[in-house]
């Protein structure tokens, strides 16, 4: 009898067991991060444009942000959120700008405080986990911003690959 009532409690203590208490997550580190923006700002200044860059890590914190001599002052901010957004909804900004145009389903997001949508935000991933995400300002457009910032991830890219 006291057997068979310890299987039992092992049995159903199993799941709980199987469950993790915890996680692992690939995170970007400072080096990584600043390298990247280094790139991105490398690439707009060689295009004739003054710009912040931004980098946040997988939960939107900001890890590295950079402005440029001449950039405007509200660049440091649409860098940032524009990283945060891409990062928050796992798209690019420019996809995101495009999905919550007026009258479609997704409009209000929007109204969020911190969401920028307009390009120039992408996501940093590797091996199917999101990493962070890179923001760019100060282009003249979303798209310019959106190229700046995809050089910035193309500096990465061998190091993020497993």
């Amino acid at each position: 009898m006291k057997t068979a009532l310890a299987a039992l409690l092992c049995t159903l203590a199993m799941p709980a067991a199987a469950a993790e208490a915890t996680f692992n997550m690939r995170v970007l580190t400072p080096e990584t991060a600043l390298r990247a923006a280094q790139a991105a700002l490398a690439s707009c200044r060689s295009s004739g444009f003054q710009v912040a860059v931004a980098v946040v890590d997988r939960m939107g914190v900001v890890q590295v942000l950079l402005r440029d001599r001449y950039a405007g002052p509200h660049t440091i901010d649409m860098a940032s959120a524009k990283a945060y957004t891409a990062v928050s909804f796992r798209t690019s900004t420019r996809e995101l700008a495009d999905a919550t145009q007026a009258g479609k389903p997704q409009s209000g997001v929007r109204g969020r405080p911190g969401v920028a949508a307009v390009g120039g935000g992408l996501m940093i991933e590797a091996s199917g986990s999101t990493l962070g995400a890179i923001g760019v300002s100060g282009a003249p457009g979303g798209a310019e911003d959106e190229k700046c910032a995809a050089a910035g991830i193309a500096a990465i890219r061998d190091d993020l690959e497993l």
